[in-house]
């Protein structure tokens, strides 16, 4: 009895079939890259989470407009920041001064418009140097551990506790009022919790495999530390910097507010609501548009740091 060859049946269309030939998985990858397919990577992954947060989105575009009206001042606003009209004083919002006018005649739209550059200036500033202290001391302290670790951690424990608002007021009193002791008085009391995230985050992963490899092919701590153990520990420490930019704008605000910020005639949200509250009741724009301004830029990076905590979340994929 003469048998048959089985016959295969044609793929249905649309379908892409794969084979892997005498080159196994090589092969097929091959033509995967020709197909067009694209291998998704973990950088991809997470931009796609990202922008699959709804609030995230929306807070990106709040902080893309507070970025954009703190580089385009000057085209934005209607009048220069600090120009007296004293035959316009204290007048209500209107086409002429969209947010109406202080005590002194000044516009409080231009105002608001350029006091976005203090407070983006003065938030990632002081973030970026907090950042720069305690992910170094972060990075030692749970790499190295033993002694370091102790120094580190009880050094940290000291910036503990001193609130963040009575610390920076102590060193503005040192070094005076400005936008840069404002930046280094913020960072300098805010980089314990960077290190101690960073550190425990280290401690999770510093025995890992992959580090262990590294480690047993002659890898070095610097470059073990530098490619393999940062890159993987530094998810919870972006979205802790994130969040307190937000929470840098809001202590710059109240520094102005008390008086140990910058300059009063600085055009800042801090000192517009220090102005206005002697108006409270009956000129409530004075205060209630900078108290917007602060809002609507505080919002949009919290909404950005939750939607960047759920896009690296190792849990939510």
């Amino acid at each position: 009895m003469t048998e048959v060859a089985p016959t295969q049946s044609p793929a249905p269309a649309g379908e892409i079939t794969l084979e892997a030939g005498a080159g196994g998985f090589g092969n097929v990858e091959n033509e995967a890259t020709v197909l067009g397919i694209r291998q998704q990577t973990q950088f991809g992954d997470v931009r796609r989470r990202f922008f699959r947060h709804k609030l995230a989105v929306v807070g990106l575009v709040m902080v893309g407009l507070v970025f954009l009206a703190a580089i385009a001042s000057p085209v934005i606003a209607t009048r220069p920041p600090k120009a007296q009209d004293l035959t316009n004083t204290l007048q209500e919002p209107s086409s002429a001064h969209w947010f109406g006018t202080d005590e002194l005649g000044r516009d409080q739209f231009s105002r608001v418009i350029y006091g976005s550059r203090i407070a983006v200036t003065v938030g990632l500033a002081s973030i970026i140097l907090a950042l720069v202290i305690g992910v170094t001391l972060g990075a030692v302290s749970g790499y190295l551990g033993r002694g370091w670790d102790a120094v580190i951690m009880r050094t940290a424990d000291v910036f503990f506790a001193f609130p963040l608002i009575i610390g920076a007021i102590v060193v503005i009193l040192v070094m005076g009022r400005g936008v840069t002791p404002v930046v280094i008085s913020l960072g300098i009391f805010s980089w314990a919790t960077i290190a101690r995230l960073l550190r425990s985050s280290i401690l999770s992963i510093r025995e890992a495999e992959y580090v262990e490899a590294a480690r047993s092919l002659g890898a070095g701590k610097w470059r073990i530390v530098t490619r393999h153990v940062l890159p993987n520990s530094m998810a919870p420490v972006l979205v802790y910097a994130m969040v307190s930019v937000a929470t840098a704008i809001v202590a710059e605000a109240a520094l102005s507010y008390l008086g140990a910020g910058v300059q009063p005639d600085v055009p800042d949200w801090g000192n517009m609501i220090s102005a206005g509250q002697k108006f409270f009741g009956f000129k409530d724009y004075l205060w209630f548009f900078p108290s917007m301004a602060v809002v609507f830029t505080v919002l949009g990076f919290i909404f950005v740091g939750d939607g960047l905590r759920d896009a690296l979340d190792p849990r939510l994929r």
